[in-house]
């Protein structure tokens, strides 16, 4: 729960260079109406479908996605680039970082207007720490402490409803120790009891912060959870 993600810079970095012939290959050949095309056409297709997201970190223009394009070619053709990879890795982190903190600042605003509509809606509590907390069942059993172990189900999304992560979807509750968490759970899942269910509104001071968290939690982003609350092991 500390994570959701693995960490993205290098991963990108590692990950488009070793499959840059795929891609091309995928570049060239997905034009075409995907209905028409074989299922390893489509496999190919979804190929650049993952490298695209693994790009969308650095948030190109479509001038800057043709030159990508163009180092992709080069490189998979055997061409002379017009860089040596190695010499460039960390600007590739450094100017990854900046495109992320660029579009975190971006979305401040709405994550501040998001907020303050969320402590408006019936029953809301903010905290001292900026957290909303919104009971949707209240339940029946034991609250847990800090130090407890809990079983729960949630699903978590952004401000625009993009889930980023869902135990419900994989079919499998969690369990973990409560002060082993992001801030906004350890604070808003000692509200709660057993059999309840909630909604946490977490502004970034309260999950991660300005570093974010993988692909689609941003620097300063205000994050969203459903939590039911299975069971508390004392």
């Amino acid at each position: 729960m500390k994570s959701f993600f693995t960490p993205i810079l290098l991963h990108t970095i590692t990950w488009v260079s070793s499959h840059l012939l795929i891609l091309s290959v995928c570049t060239m050949s997905c034009a075409a109406d995907i209905p028409n095309k074989t299922e390893e056409q489509k496999t190919l297709y979804a190929v650049g479908l993952i490298i695209a997201r693994q790009l969308s970190v650095f948030n190109l223009s479509p001038t800057e996605l043709d030159i990508v394009k163009q180092g992709l070619m080069d490189a998979s053709t055997g061409k002379k680039t017009e860089v040596e990879l190695s010499a460039y890795n960390d600007k590739v982190q450094e100017l990854a970082r900046a495109r992320r903190k660029d579009l975190g600042e971006k979305q401040a605003a709405a994550n501040k207007e998001f907020l303050d509509k969320a402590v408006r809606e019936k029953g809301a509590v903010k905290t001292d720490s900026g957290l909303v907390y919104i009971s949707l069942s209240e339940g029946s059993g034991a609250g847990p402490n800090a130090t407890d172990t809990v079983k729960v189900n949630y699903r978590g999304t952004l401000i625009d409803g993009k889930e980023f992560d869902s135990s419900y979807k994989r079919g499998k509750p969690i369990e973990f120790r409560l002060d082993s968490v992001i801030k906004c759970w350890t604070e808003g899942l000692q509200k709660m009891k057993t059999g309840g269910k909630a909604r946490l509104i977490c502004p970034s001071s309260t999950a991660y912060g300005d570093a974010g968290n993988g692909e689609l939690i941003l620097p300063g982003a205000t994050l969203v959870f459903e939590v039911d609350l299975l069971e508390v092991k004392k």
